[in-house]
């Protein structure tokens, strides 16, 4: 067992057995004869004590020896010790959200017992739903960025930093052989453009790198956007001096949250760097400026950059809060292979406050009225390389109504496989005031549900299917009904 393990357990025990005999630390010190600080020292799991200071405690408290030293724990400090024993508490990046571990472990040693159950709930539900490290480490990070409105000042000054150092003119389209000549000659990289095609078991990703001789293995179907943003990338790890990152794209697994964060903080880096700021804010007014929706303007925006529709989106919910003080948005990834019913949401981001598009069980129905799936029905019979529509999108439930614009894509890496972006942005007086075309009769306002399995919308052509979870609450809602009206009648 860890040191650290040991301690804490004896710390929570000692604790228990004081406040059980309502005594406070100035009574224990008075009855054992040792130091209030250093009590306090071993009820924290900083200390653990001496065998003859053991041996005080277990006499003035009045119990054995091996009892106190005993690492079993009772009903109502069992969950604490599997917390700890799980080693959650170091999986979690507590320090992200400013909070100390030895804080949260004296909050949950104080809670009452059923405090300590619901504890013992969410770790039941995480083992049984297999809800693996990686989920959790992503949740954490989703939570982080939507705390801090997907803005980070201190990358977006390196990137301004380092495009002065090595004289980019970010007012320019950036090509990758511009950020390939600076990884060779700065950062002594190899580049290998024949490898991983040789490797059928490694047709998904993009890019290896190999620390040991700076190797960076490259997929060779990839398009130069493909290739800016993974040279970006690699440029942000060695700039930014992360020590620990990941070594494939896309990624595999998580050794730990700071690989996590890393990975976040290199592909934010290059996102800026591709997407600067300044250029794309002064664009996104001229559209946003526009009485009637232009199209061609916003598709000229993204051709503008040697970036994806994709990295383009993404970087919108870096720009919209920060310059244009819009907040209340989400992002949406979804795959879908042509000739299939099935659409999967892969990637999801809300900022400000949880929308009505968030993630489900993955046996419903999403709604078929979402721009975003209708897009990739398009492009998976049009076969075209960017399909883009917008709409605005009309929850009768929620009484919110979200523009939200996406663009459809061809997955590069798989055959018969279609991806969409799409950004919402909730319709405030914030969006009224920033953008003008919202008036614009030849936006087409759709009612949408969440599923198919929760949407009330009774006439809809594209149901996939019928209502049950709203059924099977209305059904509920009618037995309380009659059980009420009984209850009063007899009564």
């Amino acid at each position: 067992m860890e040191e650290e393990y040991i301690k804490l357990i004896f710390g929570l025990k000692l604790k228990q057995l004081r406040t059980e005999r309502s005594l406070s630390l100035f009574g224990l010190s008075k009855l054992s004869g040792l130091s209030k600080s250093y009590l306090n020292e071993i009820e924290k799991g900083k200390k653990y004590p001496k065998p003859d200071k053991i041996a005080i405690l277990s006499e003035k408290l009045e119990v054995p020896y091996d009892q106190m030293v005993s690492l079993k724990l009772d009903k109502n400090l069992a969950p604490i010790g599997d917390i700890l024993k799980s080693k959650i508490l170091k999986e979690i990046p507590l320090e992200l959200f400013g909070i100390q571990e030895s804080t949260l472990i004296d909050i949950v040693s104080n809670a009452p017992a059923k405090v300590n159950a619901f504890i013992s709930t969410i770790i039941e539900i995480a083992q049984n739903y297999n809800f693996s490290r990686e989920s959790f480490y992503l949740a954490s990070l989703r939570s982080f960025q939507e705390a801090n409105h997907n803005y980070f000042e201190d990358i977006e000054q390196a990137v301004i930093k380092f495009a002065k150092s090595y004289q980019i003119d970010l007012e320019k389209p950036i090509s990758s052989d511009e950020l390939k000549e600076i990884l060779i000659e700065e950062y002594g990289y190899s580049l290998n453009e024949t490898e991983l095609d040789k490797h059928q078991t490694l047709d998904m990703l993009r890019s290896v790198f190999v620390p040991k001789t700076k190797t960076l293995l490259l997929a060779s179907q990839m398009d130069d956007a493909q290739r800016t943003f993974i040279y970006a990338k690699e440029i942000a790890y060695n700039y930014l001096e992360y020590k620990e990152r990941l070594y494939t794209f896309s990624w595999i697994k998580f050794e730990n949250f700071d690989q996590v964060l890393n990975n976040f903080y290199a592909s934010y880096f290059a996102g800026a760097l591709i997407l600067p700021k300044k250029t794309i804010s002064e664009q996104l007014t001229t559209l946003f400026e526009k009485e009637i929706f232009d199209k061609h303007l916003l598709l000229e925006i993204i051709a503008a950059f040697n970036a994806s529709p994709e990295s383009f989106y993404q970087r919108l919910t870096n720009v919209l809060p920060k310059e244009f003080n819009i907040q209340d948005l989400f992002f949406l990834r979804f795959t879908h292979r042509a000739g299939s019913e099935r659409f999967h949401l892969k990637k999801e981001l809300h900022l400000s406050q949880q929308h009505s598009p968030h993630g489900n069980e993955t046996n419903e129905h999403y709604c078929r009225r979402w721009i975003s799936l209708k897009v990739l029905k398009t492009i998976s019979k049009t076969k075209e390389d960017h399909v883009f529509d917008l709409q605005i999108s009309n929850y009768p439930d929620d009484d919110m109504k979200y523009l939200v614009l996406s663009s459809a894509t061809k997955d590069p890496f798989k055959e018969n496989q279609y991806r969409s972006i799409s950004i919402g942005l909730l319709i405030n007086k914030q969006l009224q005031r920033r953008v003008s075309f919202l008036k614009d009769p030849k936006v087409k306002t759709q009612d949408v549900g969440v599923t198919c399995e929760r949407c009330a919308i009774a006439d809809c052509q594209v149901r996939q299917s019928p209502p049950i979870l709203l059924e099977r609450k209305d059904k509920n809602d009618q037995i309380e009904m009659v059980v009420a009206d009984l209850q009063k009648r007899f009564g």
